[in-house]
């Protein structure tokens, strides 16, 4: 036998066509820009913004945020069908570091930003933000099935920032929304002042 087979079937003959890279296709839902807002919210039904059955998984990607005060750490918080973003929460976070100067280098367990069951904003990056001019930090988060009312809602950060002591900081963030209701919006912003600047965009994925 001979020709292509369409995705490996575990056939033993021909030639094989890989699946396609990437699985799903990534669809634009929404961006939402940055101008000196105390945050920045994503809600399923409203302003075009789909979270819900409709994809399987969804990311936000953060583009150059600025904060409008030094030091300060970018947090999430989920809504599950109340009004008020405190979806009971258990995150974890480990960092590495690297300085201007490359004096300092580092890789560790950030215990203080751990959240054991929850209910209010998890710090998920831009940990110690800097502020000036040319300081910002971009990075994006996977929200895996919000819509399930079985499991728990698992998500997923990776964040690079330069901080206000001119460090970049590769910050990983994961955890999980530890209820069964369905999380329909997730907002955005910092523990203190105001998002300067900057952009976030959510994607949806399909399956694979």
């Amino acid at each position: 036998m001979s020709g292509i087979i369409s995705q490996n079937v575990g056939r033993t003959s021909g030639l094989v066509k890989p699946v396609a890279a990437g699985g799903g296709a990534w669809t634009l839902i929404k961006t939402l820009t940055a101008s000196a807002d105390s945050d920045l919210s994503f809600v399923d039904g409203t302003d075009d913004v789909v979270l819900d059955s409709t994809y399987p998984i969804y990311v936000f990607k953060f583009i150059n945020i600025h904060p409008e005060t030094d030091t300060a750490d970018f947090t999430a918080g989920f809504r599950d069908g109340s009004t008020a973003y405190d979806a009971t929460k258990t995150t974890t976070t480990f960092y590495a570091y690297h300085n201007e100067a490359d004096g300092v280098t580092g890789l560790g367990y950030a215990s203080g930003h751990d959240m054991a069951q929850g209910t209010g904003f998890c710090q998920i990056g831009g940990d110690a933000a800097g502020a000036d001019n040319d300081q910002c930090f971009s990075g994006y988060m996977h929200l895996f099935s919000p819509s399930d009312t079985t499991f728990v809602k698992h998500f997923m950060v990776n964040m690079s920032n330069l901080s206000e002591a001119d460090y970049v900081v590769n910050e990983r963030t994961a955890g999980y929304c530890n209820v069964t209701a369905a999380i329909d919006a997730v907002q955005f912003k910092f523990d203190t002042g105001n998002i300067d600047a900057g952009k976030i965009k959510l994607y949806g994925i399909g399956d694979s």
